[in-house]
């Protein structure tokens, strides 16, 4: 995996030529992921899919996120934000399309305020504009028991995860459920790990600053995600003056790896637009 020395780290990214039907490459699509997750999270759906459609596609491990380089208590969104303006600036990549999950998604919105021009859409999935009192109580949660030293046993984070970030309709697949299970047991994400990222999600009310965003966005909700409820995504598509809104049904949290053929066909869609 190439690294990039930029903003004062050395960040790891991937970077994917895009292919169509005439040998094109399509402009740039910069996908930044959520709390604890690696950029190769968006490999097994959202990247072919982006490909597919012509496009080159670039993904990182943010700070916090090895091998991305050591990460330093007390960095901001303001620094991440920075990350992803620096990374697309070395590639030669800007402007060009953003995507952003969750904490990837308030990532996305502050580089849409610092660097405008680097920019020309962007899709904001399952994000918001303010912390709401749900929000602010799991992330003290998490910093909590990161702080505390105690290790929960990987099924007891899966069963947790998958409670907190997966539909209705997934936990009651048996069959599904019982590989969604194994996989976070594998991959979930460890609160010790990624410490310097807990807490960046609790944000004040962002929402007046968000009025000043003047590229075309998509705000991506799903319907059971009950870490960013849709209510707080259809409030940053209010605020922001050249937003869509979009609510992909069925799907939790984690609707980008639940519902993927919804959800690209709705980012492609928007991005192609």
């Amino acid at each position: 995996m190439p690294i990039a020395r930029v903003n004062g780290t050395d960040l790891s990214y991937e970077d994917h030529d895009g292919h169509d039907d005439h040998g094109g490459s399509g402009e740039p699509v910069v996908l930044v992921a959520g709390t604890g997750a690696p950029g190769r999270v968006w490999r097994a759906h959202q990247v072919p899919a982006l490909r597919a459609a012509g496009h080159r596609v670039i993904t990182l491990d943010n700070r916090g996120i090895p091998p991305t380089g050591p990460s330093h208590a007390g960095f901001t969104l303001d620094d991440m934000a920075a990350d992803v303006a620096g990374l697309i600036e070395h590639l030669g990549a800007g402007p060009c399309r953003v995507v952003g999950h969750s904490l990837g998604g308030l990532i996305t919105q502050e580089l849409l305020l610092a660097r405008p021009e680097l920019v020309t859409r962007a899709v904001l999935m399952a994000s918001c504009g303010r912390a709401d009192a749900l929000i602010t109580a799991m992330s003290a949660a998490d910093i909590e028991l990161a702080d505390s030293g105690v290790k929960i046993p990987p099924a007891v984070s899966a069963y947790r995860q998958a409670l907190q970030n997966l539909s209705p309709r997934t936990l009651d697949d048996e069959d599904s459920l019982r590989d969604w299970l194994g996989i976070l047991e594998l991959a979930g994400p460890d609160p010790s790990t990624v410490r310097a990222q807990l807490g960046l999600e609790v944000i004040p009310n962002r929402l007046p600053s968000y009025r000043r965003i003047t590229r075309p966005c998509l705000v991506l909700a799903f319907q059971d995600d009950l870490v960013v409820r849709p209510y707080l995504s259809r409030e940053l598509a209010a605020a922001i003056p050249a937003a869509a809104y979009t609510e992909i049904p069925g799907c939790g949290h984690y609707g980008y790896l639940e519902r993927p053929d919804a959800v690209n066909e709705a980012v492609i869609g928007f991005l192609t637009g």
